[in-house]
């Protein structure tokens, strides 16, 4: 019996998450992609690994498997915007206008994050429409400050 999709993501809804920009650059062409996800998580600190799921469809995808390394930029409370920019916008515009600096990897960090992590591709799962990206960390910084949150739909903050 499969269950059924709309329902699951109704549930899920209800797990709250913070919220993210996965981004690395296309190796031949230069050219930065990223998008919105909520599904990353810290897998191990020695070594120091991460994950992040992203859709087989998403042009990202494509440019982390051809540069073997992505960035996690963390976003902060006030950061909606840019969630929903890399949640809705064309692939060609999400990075038009916005302020990113590169680490080790190549792997595009967005400066208004509240954290970040650069990570090179460790190891590829298989997610049934996504892909598991872990990532070996080589570099991240983050500054003490409120997180963006996801949940049931919508968009939140949490007050420390």
């Amino acid at each position: 019996m499969s269950f059924e999709a709309a329902e699951f993501r109704r549930i899920l809804g209800h797990l709250a998450t913070g919220v993210a920009v996965v981004s690395s650059t296309d190796p031949e062409s230069g050219v930065p992609r990223g998008l919105t996800a909520n599904a990353v998580a810290s897998v191990s600190l020695d070594p120091p690994l991460v994950l992040a799921c992203v859709e087989h469809g998403a042009e990202t995808h494509e440019c982390i498997e051809r540069a073997g390394a992505f960035a996690i930029s963390i976003l902060g409370a006030d950061d909606e915007t840019i969630a929903r920019r890399f949640a809705d916008y064309p692939a060609d515009r999400k990075f038009a206008g916005a302020a990113y600096h590169t680490e080790v990897t190549g792997a595009p960090v967005l400066d208004e994050a509240l954290g970040w992590v650069d990570c090179r591709v460790w190891a590829t799962y298989d997610g049934g429409d996504h892909t598991i990206f872990v990532g070996e960390v080589v570099a991240g910084d983050a500054e003490d400050a409120s997180p963006l949150l996801y949940f049931r739909g919508g968009y939140g903050r949490m007050d420390r």
